[in-house]
């Protein structure tokens, strides 16, 4: 009798755990909390001009756009930053315009050295505008055609080390540099990673959420295959895109049998997507889990005045609630409609506060949640086969334009 089998086990959770502390020796993220940071804080604090550009694409210019978003509306940073992150001449050139070159400052970001979008970006700001040591950094992997550039040109260069893929890349410099020279307190940010870090290792109390959850969404892949995000606050606008891509690009892959894997990331935001997504949730077929993020203090004390001459509820319980309570209220109301629904899986995530612990916490705590479920489906977490042959043939059609 001969038998053969395309289907895989679910590992035990001990087993997954110990995948994931064999895999701190190979892969480069799980280290970045506990880096020396102390040079990149002395050149920071040497930029001078305003507005910084950061130059770059998919993970180069994610993550640290997520923070900057979360960050940016409670603090009064006296820089700022501007992302070049597409190819769109109408978008390149009205961020170009919003400043010139005593204060522009431009930190270019591509790991492999070679990637199109910002080469292509760089390329063109160099026909009109001086690109040199005075206003330009790079961040870049060890000896890439960027780094040699970098080298002739005498500009201020950062290593993105080669066990560190690009969507994990945002506590790497390339991350850091552009947060930290507008100001960011990127100690105060790999604080928060130290600690969920330690918590997960430790198997303390970031373990069993992560893991627990992980096991969840790998043994219920295939009844509940849209994994949604339902961020309650517009800090998250970028961190969902963040998500999106970290979430998509690492865990759609072929497994060790062949079979392919994939859970769909979605991201919302409330309350605008009550008014939209949320009757799908509620009534439509029962394959998604969904999980929100709301902020307990937004640092924001606005407020509904009470006024008697506008009283549109009898009784009426907007005024005097400040928009901080209105938010979360919603947030909360979501949520349990769709406890009640007893089909749905949900879970709530609470952030204290809008600062840099906080958002470190919350995204080094998805980067473990991506590995777990990575280790789960059995596949490559940290490669992207699926994207390169697009790489591929747009160079080989860019050729063929110059022949």
């Amino acid at each position: 009798m001969k038998y053969e089998r395309n289907f895989y086990q679910i590992k035990k959770n001990d087993e997954i755990f110990n995948l994931l502390i064999k895999e701190k020796s190979s892969v480069g993220y799980y280290k970045l909390p506990f880096q020396d940071i102390s040079k990149i804080k002395e050149y920071s604090k040497t930029i001078k001009q305003k507005n910084i550009y950061v130059i770059g694409i998919g993970g180069s210019s994610l993550g640290s756009k997520a923070i900057y978003t979360f960050l940016n509306s409670t603090n009064a940073f006296t820089k700022k930053l501007l992302f070049l992150d597409t190819i769109d001449p109408l978008k390149i050139n009205q961020l170009l315009s919003l400043s010139n070159e005593k204060n522009a400052h431009y930190v270019v970001i591509s790991k492999s050295g070679n990637t199109i979008e910002p080469l292509s970006i760089l390329q063109y700001l160099s026909s009109f505008r001086v690109v040199n040591e005075s206003n330009c950094t790079i961040v870049t992997g060890k000896n890439t055609r960027l780094f040699d550039y970098a080298r002739n040109k005498k500009i201020n260069t950062f290593i993105i080390d080669d066990d560190i893929g690009g969507r994990f890349s945002v506590f790497s410099p390339a991350g850091l540099i552009p947060l930290s020279i507008i100001g960011v307190n990127i100690d105060s940010l790999l604080d928060g990673c130290i600690e969920v870090h330690n918590s997960f290792f430790n198997k303390e109390y970031y373990y069993d959420h992560i893991i627990n959850k992980a096991r969840f969404l790998v043994e219920n892949k295939s009844r509940f295959s849209n994994n949604i995000i339902f961020s309650y606050s517009s800090v998250f606008q970028d961190f969902n895109k963040w998500y999106v891509q970290i979430w998509a690009e690492s865990l759609g892959k072929k497994n060790t049998n062949g079979t392919r894997q994939g859970l769909t990331p979605i991201a919302l935001l409330g309350p605008d997507d009550q008014h939209s997504f949320l009757q799908l949730i509620v009534d439509g077929v029962r394959d998604k889990t969904v999980t929100f993020f709301k902020i307990k203090n937004l640092k924001d004390s606005s407020f509904i005045p009470k006024n008697s001459e506008f009283k549109f509820f009898e009784p009426d319980f907007l005024q005097g609630k400040n928009f901080n309570e209105l938010i979360n209220l919603q947030a909360d109301a979501t949520y349990e409609s769709i406890m009640q629904e007893k089909d749905i899986p949900c879970d709530i995530i609470t952030i204290s506060s809008v600062d840099e612990k906080c958002i470190g916490m919350l995204m080094y705590r998805f980067q473990l949640l991506v590995s777990c479920v990575g280790a789960f489906l059995q596949i490559n977490t940290y490669d992207q086969p699926g994207v390169e042959l697009g790489k591929k043939l747009l160079k080989a059609k860019l050729g063929k334009i110059n022949d």
